[in-house]
Order: structure tokens, then sequence, then C-alpha cells
């Protein structure tokens, strides 16, 4: 447990010693809110977020890979992760440290966001449930996201190549849900098939919750998705680090 807790703090201020933290958070605020007054906020005449909690899954895209990708790769090109295994901590240790860390620091950006819920309290009268479910859908769907884009992160050395693959993988997760993938995808694969990849989907599971339904089935996908994800990573590391 020590060991987790040393690599969390490490990494979660580490964020904060360069301005590249700065410029990321400013990013994803300026594009968040951009993107949903552009869409009609005020003209939708709606006391809501959803035009907000609508763009976050493509955004997060983009977004949390650019996050992911120096986690595992960068430690791997500077070799500075011979060091952090020849320390008193376990692989799991420092998986779990650095991919909390990287959770805290999404949940940060979210947070900036308060912005958002103040301006629609202040023109009306929302559903706080509501937009506390679309937070928590937005956190476990960053943390899915993360986890696809660390284990990338251990798999290449390369940062731009880890970016890269998480942003297809993160795509697919998402987009296989969409009407439009699902019709195409009927048109040569059984409807069995469709479902199943449409289940696998994130944008599902995610618009479920945003629309304030808390279900066990969503809160499980995050957790197997994240769950999975990173003991994938784990493994490689430690056949790394073993070889």
């Amino acid at each position: 447990m020590n060991g987790f807790k040393s690599v969390f703090k490490r990494e979660f201020k580490g964020y904060f010693a360069t301005p590249v933290a700065y410029v990321f958070l400013v990013i994803f605020l300026f594009f968040s809110g951009y993107l949903t007054f552009k869409q009609g906020f005020f003209e939708a005449r709606q006391a809501d977020m959803h035009l907000f909690f609508e763009n976050l899954p493509l955004l997060f895209v983009f977004i949390v890979p650019s996050v992911a990708m120096r986690l595992w790769a960068e430690e791997r090109k500077t070799g500075s992760i011979e060091l952090l295994f020849t320390l008193p901590i376990t692989v799991g240790q420092a998986v779990m440290g650095k991919f909390f860390a990287a959770w805290a620091f999404l949940a940060v950006g979210l947070g900036l966001t308060f912005p958002m819920p103040m301006t629609v309290s202040y023109l009306g009268n929302p559903d706080g449930g509501l937009i506390a479910a679309g937070y928590l859908a937005s956190v476990l769907m960053a943390g899915g996201f993360l986890a696809i884009g660390i284990f990338f992160s251990a798999l290449c050395k390369n940062q731009v190549i880890s970016f890269i693959l998480s942003v297809v993988a993160c795509a697919v997760f998402v987009f296989s849900g969409m009407p439009s993938t699902m019709g195409y995808l009927d048109t040569f694969l059984p409807g069995g098939m469709v479902q199943a990849a449409a289940g696998l989907s994130f944008q599902n599971h995610f618009d479920s919750m945003q629309k304030g339904i808390i279900r066990l089935s969503d809160l499980g996908y995050f957790a197997l998705m994240i769950a999975g994800w990173v003991y994938a990573c784990t493994i490689i590391l430690d056949e790394r680090k073993a070889n």
C-alpha cells in the first residue's frame, strides 16, 4: 500500500510541476464549453446539461489518450522504468498508482467545469440528480478510456504511437454503439453480433447513465473495462520486468 501511495503522490504532483498540465486543462475546458454553446445551448431554452455531456465521449477520445500516452512510454524511453522496478514496490502497485493519479487529474479537469452547472442553475431549475449522474458517467468513462491508454502506453515505447493506437481503440468503443454504425454492421453481420458490438460500446452505457438511469449493468461494464485493461497492462510490464 505504501508503494501505491508513493507512486500516486509522485505522479499526481508531477502533473502540476510543468505547464503541460495547465495547457491541457485550458484546452479541455475551452473545447467542452465551445462545443456546448456552439450546438445551441441558449437556443434550446432548457435548463439542463445534455449538450455538455453529449460532447464528452468524442472529446475524451482525443483528450484522455493524450494524458495516458506518457505514463509508461516515457518511462521506457528515458530508461527510468528500470529504476522504478528496483524500488520495493510491485508492478501492480506502480500501475495502480500511475492509473489513479492520472484518473484523479482527469477528475480535476471535470471538476473545473463547475461554471456550467452554475450557469444552468442560474437560468432555471435543473435536476441535480441528473447532473450528478452525468458527472459520474463522465468520470467512469474517463477511467475506461484511461485504462485503454495506459495499456498501449505500456505496449509502446513511442508516445506518438501509443497515442494513435489509444485514439483508434477508444473511437472503436465509442462508435460501435452509434445507430449509423449498427445500421452498417447489420448489413453483413448477424443480429446477435451487432447487439454484442453495441453492448461493448462506451456510448450506450454512458448515454444510459447521463440520462439518470444508474444500473448495475452499466457500473459493472465500466468496472470490468477498467480492471481488464489495467490488468493487461500489469501483465505486459511483469513480462518486461522478468526479461
